[in-house]
């Protein structure tokens, strides 16, 4: 609960301090005091937007503090946020403390504990320790699209609800994806078959990275098949010598060099050396003639087999001229990466398989989340109306009907249920819509066509209490909810505020005083006018004579009359709360 609020340089508030209770805190004063100040002060203490128009007129800053103490219930809930964003005050789990400062500038910080928070975080944290109902909030009751919101708050079913939009988020994600494949498959089809084209050319060459060198050789010595026997048989002349007998053959002589030197050698043997050479070159020589015998024998001249190395190196330089590569090494590689694309191309329409198959599998667990809601809300719905009925006769309004209509819609595209599929979205399948019959006879029809203004104001008032004591809020503050209210039933309205203090902590702002009878804390706001800048003050009624004044002003009568309605209105909700307890 809120225990503390401690306001500096706010609107035209210079510097306030209050204690609240733990019951029904009440707030009055006349109009333009500043009541409702209080209640903006402690939304931007809990992550409304921060404008720099709050900060008092010659202040440079507003700064708002709340402490809250933190029950058992308030722990279970902010407990998780204040672990998750590292906000545990590990000397004080009992206590939190907010912090919102505005500059004139328009800048603002927060923090929560001490420690710097997001906008984000301190409306995450702010909206689990109080729920503020203002004074425009009935408006909602008017917008059938918060219907459904409201219905499901009543009936608990806001996690479930969570559960289906994240469902309906990843639906959307795959049935993005699918579009995208779709939409790109004609382009990729064109692509797969190029790719295949390509890899059938590159695969039909049988290329080898060493077969080019080879080719070029084999080319170059069949190109040159008639100058090469020419000079392999001018070697072996001048080796072996001719027919003529006029060259001497370099082998013979060689030979007979060696054998001289063979002589030399048995004579002295420091020539051993120089005969053992003379040996390898005549042996030598003798090889190569060899050697040059075979390889004129098997040079030939022949056309065919050149015109097939023409059209494989051409082959070649095609395929290296077209995918732009330096070599056969990279046209390989090329049809390597064009493989892997086309690879890829084809796993698309596996791809698409798969996730066809998630949209549809998504559909079907989407479509029993909806069928969940859909009872669970068929449900709730009659209970609910049922509840709002009662309090609408508690509060002068005995022969109104209150239903909740709930409708689905069939669609093609929609979720799965059966063999039926239906339009939705992240908060489920159904349409949902308050109706009224505010007059017997009537048939019920839309809330925003029948309600007049102080209908709509004491249904907004039922439909809160109805919701209200499902809520799990520790702190609820109603901000002159009673507008359009009369005295007649302010008292009837006081009570049921004062009810709901049984399980939260309970402020409201109020013109009314029988609803301010009921209060357990009393605070009245008041203008101080005597300074030069207006500044408004609050100070708790601590006695009766206070309150009795206090509501004396409120009824607006004056004398000892006024102060007898007074009292006497005070010690009526004393006694129904005494009866209660």
């Amino acid at each position: 609960m809120l225990e503390e609020l401690r306001i500096q340089n706010f609107a035209v508030i210079d510097r306030l301090e209050l204690a609240f209770g733990a019951g029904f805190n009440v707030i009055t004063g006349e109009t333009g005091a500043g009541k409702s100040i209080l209640v903006d002060a402690v939304e931007l203490l809990l992550g409304a937007r921060a404008d720099p128009v709050v900060v008092r007129a010659g202040s440079e800053r507003s700064r708002i503090e709340g402490l809250f103490k933190l029950d058992s219930r308030a722990r279970l809930t902010v407990q998780p946020l204040l672990e998750r964003e590292d906000l545990v005050d590990e000397e004080d789990s009992e206590y939190l403390s907010i912090m919102r400062e505005v500059r004139r500038p328009g800048r603002s910080s927060a923090r929560i504990n001490g420690f710097p928070v997001r906008s984000e975080v301190l409306s995450e944290v702010g909206g689990a320790l109080v729920d503020i109902h203002g004074q425009s909030q009935h408006l909602s009751l008017f917008r059938p699209r918060h219907h459904i919101d409201l219905l499901d708050r009543y009936a608990d079913l806001l996690d479930l609800r969570a559960g289906l939009a994240r469902m309906v988020a990843e639906l959307t994600g795959t049935q993005a994806e699918i579009r995208r494949l779709r939409d790109d498959q004609e382009s990729s089809q064109r692509r797969a078959d190029l790719l295949r084209h390509e890899l059938e050319e590159i695969r039909a060459a049988e290329l080898d990275p060493a077969e080019e060198k080879e080719l070029l050789d084999q080319r170059n010595r069949l190109a040159n098949s008639e100058q090469l026997a020419n000079l392999a048989a001018e070697a072996l002349r001048l080796l072996n010598g001719d027919e003529s007998g006029q060259a001497v053959p370099v082998v013979d002589g060689l030979m007979a060099a060696a054998a001289a030197l063979a002589r030399l050698a048995s004579i002295d043997p420091a020539l051993t050396q120089e005969h053992a050479l003379a040996e390898d070159l005549a042996q030598g020589a003798q090889d190569l003639a060899l050697t040059l015998t075979r390889y004129a024998g098997e040079v030939e001249y022949d056309p065919y087999q050149l015109d097939e190395l023409e059209e494989r190196l051409e082959l070649i330089r095609t395929l290296k001229r077209r995918f732009r590569a330096e070599s056969i090494d990279e046209l390989l590689a090329y049809a390597e990466r064009a493989a892997a694309e086309l690879q890829g191309i084809d796993a698309g329409d596996e791809r698409m398989i798969e996730l066809a198959d998630r949209e549809d599998r998504l559909m079907r667990q989407i479509g029993d989340i909806c069928g969940r809601l859909s009872r669970a809300r068929a449900q709730a719905a009659q209970e609910m109306s049922a509840a709002v009925v009662g309090e609408l006769a508690d509060l002068r309004m005995e022969q109104a009907r209150f239903e909740v209509l709930l409708g689905q819609a069939e669609h093609p595209a929609g979720c799965i249920i059966g063999d039926r599929r239906y339009k939705f979205d992240a908060k489920g399948m159904d349409d949902v819509e308050f109706m009224l019959s505010a007059n017997p006879g009537q048939p019920p029809r839309p809330l925003a066509k029948v309600a007049s203004g102080g209908e709509a104001a004491r249904i907004m008032l039922a439909l809160k209490r109805v919701l209200t004591a499902a809520d799990q809020t520790p702190t609820l503050i109603f901000d002159e909810v009673d507008q359009g209210i009369g005295g007649r039933i302010g008292a009837v309205v006081g009570e049921k505020l004062w009810s709901l203090s049984d399980e939260h902590q309970v402020l409201c702002v109020t013109h009314l005083p029988q609803l301010a009878s009921y209060a357990d804390v009393h605070f009245q706001v008041a203008k101080d006018m005597t300074s030069s800048h207006a500044a408004t003050e609050v100070r708790q009624l601590r006695d009766d004579n206070e309150r009795v004044a206090e509501l004396a002003a409120m009824l607006g009568t004056a004398g000892a009359a006024g102060l007898q309605s007074a009292r006497e209105i005070l010690d009526a909700a004393r006694t129904i709360k005494n009866s209660s307890n």
